[in-house]
């Protein structure tokens, strides 16, 4: 694999400046653009390639038609389905984390956290495999009592507990198989069932699920 294309979108100038400074001494990873706001980041992605997308969710903007938000995640997913997005939030509220996951991003943190974290996060991504910063997990896992239920683990069989397990743990279905010495279909469709049973619709989703009920 080359180096990691990656664009960041941001309104803030310092909060660029410093993923900049901290990405430019990481290996294997190159800015290839900047955006500081949801117009100048739809433009850029237009005109250059990059493999995983680090953005904010609320650059305001003047403009009716302007993207931001869940509207811009969505927009990324439809028009650039081979961009991996991780999104850094300040937002808190566990329904709106759980709707942005649900869209299709691969990686969610919160900005407090710190750039190692986020320079995790983007590797994990150029793999496609997910990465959720604790604060996420924590919010999710504590806001109102049970954020998305607690029964659908209870119905897991074993075996889809074991596959499960080793998702969050960061194995991918190949190095499930291997481990647990079963055919790749079979640890497939034993993570398809548990998704099911989770009503999630991704591996973000799934993710999320299983590391917030510590599963893994």
């Amino acid at each position: 694999m080359g180096n990691l294309r990656v664009i960041v979108a941001d309104d803030h100038p310092f909060v660029l400046l410093g993923i900049r400074a901290s990405l430019a001494a990481q290996e294997g990873i190159e800015i290839v653009g900047e955006a500081d706001s949801a117009t100048t980041l739809i433009a850029l992605l237009k005109t250059t390639p990059c493999d995983v997308l680090v953005t904010d969710l609320t650059m305001p903007e003047a403009g009716a038609l302007a993207e931001d938000g869940l509207r811009l995640v969505r927009r990324v997913c439809r028009d650039w389905p081979q961009v991996r997005i991780v999104v850094l939030t300040a937002l808190t509220n566990a329904a709106i984390l759980r709707a942005i996951m649900s869209h299709g991003v691969t990686g969610m943190l919160n900005k407090t956290e710190s750039m190692e974290d986020l320079v995790a996060a983007i590797r994990c991504a150029g793999y496609g495999r997910p990465y959720v910063g604790q604060p996420i997990l924590d919010a999710l896992a504590t806001a109102s009592g049970d954020p998305v239920g607690l029964a659908p683990i209870r119905r897991l069989s074993p075996r889809e507990m074991e596959v499960v397990g080793l998702f969050a743990g960061g194995q991918s279905i190949s190095e499930i198989a291997r481990t647990l010495k079963r055919d790749i279909r079979t640890v497939s469709r034993q993570k398809r069932n548990a998704m099911i049973k989770f009503g999630v619709s991704n591996d973000a989703g799934l993710f999320i699920y299983v590391r917030a009920y510590g599963i893994s």
